[in-house]
């Protein structure tokens, strides 16, 4: 069967571009100082889940949302899948947004595992960032000592042999996106039943698309995430937010101790689960308002 037409995640213009890290897909609406918002990588990630962000800031901001590549209406080839990749098409977007807006430094927000490479980004390239915002990131459980060799990954090369075996990867990608599994995790990252219907079904139709599985298959095997995340993140020096909830599964970020003590972040913990501006949309807004006035 035809997988069905996948339609705009947000509404505004949607443009494309060619970069190092391939054809990529952003949103672009609004007028304003440019404001970056990332979304998260998993098996069914989208621009979708930025979409309270960029409706709500359009009114006031230039907001971009990229398709990561692997994601949307980006190059979802089947090749490999790594931070550096990630890291290049963010860099890519600044580009783009520059030829809009201007070369001021932007501020800019990412979710989960964007957040590492948003801030590798910031890392390389400083002087673009004003500010970064970093929601439910990773790499900060308790426990973990992130300070591997510069560029290093936790890629697990014998599982994503496993993963993506001959036969069975597009069967075990279709098994984990089926629309009742994608429905448990996204309840497990509410930490409750009620989730958002609207970002579900876009997650579903996202999924059936031709090479949605190659970029999350590199996901399972830990191949996107930065043994170095440690040293990235206490190497920032612009104002940094982090932000995260206290239910359901994203809830462990004991090993933020580090950075607690940096006089250029700001932590904000809200009553939700790993997406606070969909739950509690107008504090979210307040508080991250209140960093940008300081930043």
């Amino acid at each position: 069967m035809a997988a069905p037409p996948l339609p705009a995640a947000v509404a505004g213009e949607r443009f494309e571009f060619p970069s190092a890290a391939g054809r990529l897909s952003a949103y672009a609406a609004g007028k304003g100082p440019p404001l970056l918002l990332v979304h998260s990588v998993n098996a069914a990630a989208s621009v979708a889940e930025v979409r309270p962000l960029f409706e709500h800031y359009r009114a006031s901001r230039t907001v971009f949302a990229p398709d990561l590549p692997g994601y949307g209406f980006s190059d979802r080839g089947d090749r490999a899948y790594t931070p550096r990749l990630m890291t290049d098409a963010l860099h890519a977007t600044l580009g783009a947004i520059t030829e809009r807006c201007g070369g001021g430094p932007v501020d800019a927000l990412a979710l989960s595992l964007s957040c590492e490479f948003l801030a590798r980004a910031a890392q390389e390239s400083p002087h673009r960032f004003r500010s970064l915002a970093l929601v439910s990131p990773t790499g900060l459980r308790g426990g973990q000592t992130l300070r591997a060799a510069p560029g290093e990954t936790r890629a697990m090369p014998l599982l994503l042999s496993a993963l993506r075996g001959p036969g069975w990867g597009g069967a075990l990608f279709r098994g984990l996106t089926r629309p009742g599994v994608i429905r448990y995790f996204l309840e497990r990252t509410w930490g409750a039943k009620a989730i958002d219907e609207e970002l579900w079904r876009y997650c579903v139709v996202t999924t059936r698309q031709p090479g949605a599985e190659h970029a999350p298959l590199q996901f399972l095997s830990g191949g996107m995430f930065s043994a170095d995340i440690h040293a990235v993140y206490e190497q920032l020096a612009m104002p940094v937010w982090m932000s995260h909830g206290v239910r359901g599964d994203f809830t462990d970020y004991r090993g933020k101790a580090f950075l607690e003590s940096r006089p250029n972040w700001r932590f904000t913990v809200f009553e939700t689960g790993a997406i606070p501006y969909f739950e509690v949309p107008a504090p979210f807004f307040t508080a991250y308002g209140d960093f940008l006035d300081k930043a």
